[in-house]
């Protein structure tokens, strides 16, 4: 086991290169079941989430072979099982992609249910609804998921929310069925629209993707392809927010501004200068963040997948600020985390209270979830002292390189053995 240990009150400067996007990624890499030839997927971040599903596609048959450090090769025409264990799909909410992509390859598929982070009831309740709607019959057997069909036939499905993980789902199922499939309310993330560019880029035709309407036509087959996945927009977002939070001066490079509109909106809001260049974005600060109120939405409203990170910034900033969270249940047990080092926060259900406290204080805590981790990265950077997080097993699924990458920004960041954290933080 490992911990974090970042020394506090340092203005971060400098350039950071943003990775290739984790839930791009996650969406993209089972797709490539899909395919009837070998594919090349450009562009993948080194996390943890990421290695999992590569050994989980080697699991099922498929051969992987790296080509450098954020390309694979993916040969997918010897996988000869529709079954994902439980072992393969603890810890990683993307587990359940395999669904729809074995559904739409073999008509059959058995997938445990999806682990990652656990801030509130994640049902698949809409993924369920649309393999049945395309001529599936579903069940719970033994702990797993299991789907069956004959054939696959295209329909039209209303998503009584707005879900991402239904949308990619029903996609996947889709691209090889027979006929029209209409998804209505369909998510409009950008990694939707990459998923759905990586699928039409493998010769499948769907119109819509980044729309709340998806249209997607049936195709017998589909070829191999080389693609590069997107840039990371939470990752980014992750820190530009660190930026304004210390009192920084950020170029993050790598990256499409216009998948950034919403958290920049607020950045400007707090009263950071924000530069947008073609695939870059420079992010200045030189005074205590005003405050601001934000509610998580759906793409293109400001992503929950950046709540956590927005409220450290505005734990330290002027006045009070209110986060409403507009997508899941229980999305602020950090709080609990943050509150340990001086924040002042109260939470009434879906709704959190912050009322800016001049600085943070360093204090042992952990990372609750992925994003709730990067917050108390944020929050250390912030804090007076030296703080120490646990638990970064969750970090690691969603960030390449954290530690090399604040440190070249200037941070006083290590990663250590639990056991050896004071010898660490001499030689930091």
């Amino acid at each position: 086991m490992e911990k974090f240990v970042i020394g506090g009150g340092r203005p971060l400067r400098g350039e950071v290169r943003i990775s290739g996007a984790k839930n791009a990624a996650v969406a993209i890499l089972p797709a490539v079941l899909l395919s009837d030839e070998p594919c090349v997927i450009e562009n993948l971040p080194g996390i943890s989430d990421v290695h999992t599903l590569l050994r989980t596609l080697e699991s099922l048959g498929a051969q992987v072979r790296p080509i450098n450090k954020t390309t694979v090769e993916i040969d997918p025409r010897h996988v000869n099982s529709f079954v994902v264990s439980k072992q393969m799909a603890e810890g990683m909410r993307a587990s359940s992609y395999f669904l729809g992509a074995l559904l739409g390859r073999m008509n059959k598929a058995r997938v445990a249910p999806p682990g990652g982070c656990d801030f509130g009831v994640r049902p698949i309740d809409q993924h369920i609804k649309g393999f049945e709607a395309l001529g599936a019959k579903m069940s719970f057997e033994n702990g797993m998921v299991s789907g069956r069909a004959q054939r696959l036939s295209g329909c039209s499905i209303y998503l009584d929310v707005v879900s991402v993980g239904a949308t990619i789902n029903i996609m996947l199922a889709a691209v090889k069925a027979s006929g029209l499939t209409v998804i209505e309310n369909a998510a409009r993330e950008p990694h939707i629209v990459d998923l759905a560019n990586f699928l039409n880029s493998m010769g499948a035709d769907i119109m819509g993707a980044g729309t709340g309407v998806i249209k997607i036509r049936g195709v017998q087959h589909l070829h191999g392809t080389n693609y590069s996945i997107i840039p990371d927009q939470i990752e980014a977002g992750t820190y530009m927010a660190a930026a304004v939070a210390t009192g920084g001066d950020v170029l993050v490079t790598n990256v499409t501004p216009k998948h950034l509109e919403s958290i920049i909106a607020k950045l400007v809001e707090v009263g950071a200068d924000v530069t947008e260049y073609d695939e870059s974005v420079r992010v200045r600060m030189d005074h205590r963040p005003k405050k601001c109120n934000v509610k998580t939405m759906p793409h293109p409203g400001f992503p929950t997948d950046m709540q956590p990170q927005i409220a450290v910034l505005l734990a330290v900033a002027e006045g009070t600020s209110i986060i409403t969270e507009g997508v899941w249940d229980s999305r602020f047990r950090y709080v609990d985390q943050l509150t340990l080092m001086g924040a002042d926060i109260q939470v009434d259900g879906k709704m959190a209270v912050i009322t800016g406290v001049k600085t943070l204080h360093a204090a042992p805590v952990r990372a609750v979830d992925l994003r709730a981790g990067a917050a108390m990265v944020i929050a250390g950077l912030v804090a007076t002292g030296t703080t120490e997080i646990e638990d970064i097993d969750h970090i690691d699924r969603g960030y390449e390189d954290i530690v090399e990458k604040f440190s070249a920004l200037g941070a006083k960041i290590k990663r250590v053995p639990v056991f050896d954290a004071s010898a660490a933080l001499k030689q930091a």
